[in-house]
């Protein structure tokens, strides 16, 4: 049918939009392929932060163009799947009605105290079940990971 929208239309939703969803983004973005249009938001949104710019640069994604939105930016948008990936934006986040959601409590990386290596491991952590947790959603969603 003409008109008709194929891509599933995701959003990632955390506080700060700096680290978990924006991460989530980067990994629906580049594993869905086309099969996702993919927006993160954060219900206090910040800026996008430099160890997540960088850890997702050692698995070959590119954030560094990223910027933090608010969830209010997108309070008319229509989404099909709407994943919360702490429990502050599970709690706080509008209401999308009628639309599928999910919760991904994941740690907060950019929460962690300790030195720069100790930091960076823990957002290599992160996003490594970012990247586990979103390959299982397309799988059980029947789509198909892009060819590398």
């Amino acid at each position: 049918m003409s008109g008709e929208r194929t891509k599933r239309r995701v959003l990632f939703l955390c506080t700060g939009n700096s680290a978990r969803s924006q991460m989530a983004e980067g990994w629906l973005r580049a594993l869905g392929g086309d099969a996702y249009e993919v927006a993160s938001a954060g219900t206090h949104p910040s800026s996008v932060h430099p160890l997540a710019i960088e850890v997702m640069r050692e698995r070959g994604i590119d954030l560094s163009a990223h910027r933090s939105k608010s969830v209010e930016d997108f309070a008319d948008a229509e989404f099909d799947l709407v994943i919360t990936v702490c429990d502050v934006a599970r709690d706080s986040c509008p209401l999308f009605p009628g639309k599928r959601g999910l919760h991904w409590n994941l740690t907060d990386p950019a929460a962690v105290e300790g030195d720069e290596s100790t930091r960076l491991e823990i957002f290599r952590q992160v996003s490594d079940e970012i990247e586990r947790r979103v390959r299982d959603l397309i799988a059980r969603e029947g789509k198909v990971y892009p060819a590398s």
